[in-house]
């Protein structure tokens, strides 16, 4: 509209009503062809976001050898959280299965995605969130998972410390088996005091102010605020469900209203 309104006035300046006329007409095609060059950027730009996210699940669940069943399964719910259409689920199931092959090329996956995230903290944490959902969906993360988590997380600027709390995360909301040299299996309230960021003999007080600092840093809108695409909202939300059970169990443990 702006290009239209500023070729019609040029026109209308050189040539009067003829001048306007053919000014709008022109503004009206260079608006038309910024508009489709931005949608078609867009678009581009979340084909090789969903290409990288699901091939880099590919090889993360063939990490340890063989794909299961239930990580199929998980990554198939993924599909249906990040709402895709029947062709984008065609595109996903391609890039998975090619990070599945012995030949994959992981760095330049990974360096792709964090070229196009831009390296935003918030939306690479959902694509780590989301990456450890996939593995964990056989109720573990075995030596080789773990390592090649850390191997992702730490090429897009987070830490093995960043990668034990999401795990930790799982664990504590679904009883989910640790990776070696984590806290004994089953033991759901360490999890979720790690996912938490904080240790059994925090205070009460501290626990809150870290549970809140995580919930305000988490919380999907104020996340949309930063530039999360509205397609990784359903992630945002789940992530967010997940802190609330971590602390319900803390809260629990210690007799908190």
């Amino acid at each position: 509209m702006i290009f239209l309104l500023i070729g019609g006035l040029i026109g209308l300046a050189i040539d009067g009503v003829t001048g306007m006329l053919v000014g709008a007409g022109i503004g009206y095609g260079i608006s038309w062809a910024i508009r489709k060059s931005f949608i078609g950027g867009l678009r581009v730009a979340q084909n090789q976001m969903m290409d990288s996210t699901f091939s880099i699940m590919g090889a993360l669940s063939k990490a340890d050898g063989v794909v299961s069943r239930a990580e199929i399964n998980v990554v198939e719910q993924i599909f249906n959280m990040l709402r895709l259409n029947d062709q984008q689920r065609e595109q996903a199931k391609a890039a998975f299965n090619r990070g599945k092959q012995p030949d994959f090329n992981l760095d330049r996956a990974v360096d792709d995605f964090a070229r196009i995230s831009r390296s935003r903290e918030p939306l690479v944490q959902l694509f780590l969130q989301l990456q450890c959902m996939a593995v964990a969906a056989d109720g573990r993360i075995d030596a080789a998972e773990h390592a090649m988590l850390v191997r992702v997380a730490t090429r897009l600027g987070l830490s093995e410390h960043d990668v034990r709390q999401l795990e930790a995360l799982l664990r504590a909301t679904t009883g989910g088996r640790p990776p070696p040299g984590g806290p004994a299996a089953g033991d759901q309230l360490q999890d979720a005091y790690q996912a938490l960021g904080v240790s059994r003999d925090a205070s009460d007080s501290d626990v809150k102010r870290a549970y809140r600092k995580l919930i305000s840093e988490n919380h999907p809108d104020k996340l949309a605020a930063r530039g999360l695409p509205e397609s990784m909202r359903a992630v945002a939300e789940e992530r967010s469900r997940e802190l609330n059970k971590a602390y319900d169990l803390v809260k629990e443990a210690r007799g908190l209203v």
